[in-house]
């Protein structure tokens, strides 16, 4: 891999780079890669009290990055996901969000906690 970096966005990374966090938008000016994925999405579209606005930038931001599905032959993602939730206890949409940044070769950006600690898994926060 080059100097550039992989990055995967959880939710509330999404969350605060929408809401102006000028800090993680530099961060990410040179990324090799932003991603976010296809759970994040869906929490990001499920928050109540969505303005079309919201919608609407969300849809710009979701055009800039990769949204990386699940799909049922990509059975190392799937093993990824189940060991997180098995052996680290995480929630299964954190276990997905965990196992798609371990299968993208990317660093997670989050300012949930319960991830740091997991060995395999590069976190930095927002």
């Amino acid at each position: 891999m080059s100097g550039r970096r992989r990055f995967l966005l959880d939710t509330n990374a999404v969350v605060s780079l929408l809401a102006g966090n000028r800090e993680l938008a530099d961060l990410l000016e040179a990324a090799e890669y932003v991603g976010i994925s296809i759970i994040s999405y869906l929490e990001f579209l499920a928050f109540d009290g969505l303005s079309e606005a919201d919608r609407a930038c969300f849809a710009r931001f979701c055009e800039r990055v990769a949204i990386v599905p699940l799909s049922h032959d990509d059975s190392g993602m799937i093993e990824l996901a189940l060991d997180l939730r098995r052996h680290r206890r995480l929630k299964l949409p954190d276990a997905i969000i965990g196992a798609t940044a371990l299968s993208q070769n990317a660093l997670l950006v989050t300012n949930d906690s319960h991830f740091s600690g997991i060995d395999l898994l590069a976190v930095q926060g927002c």
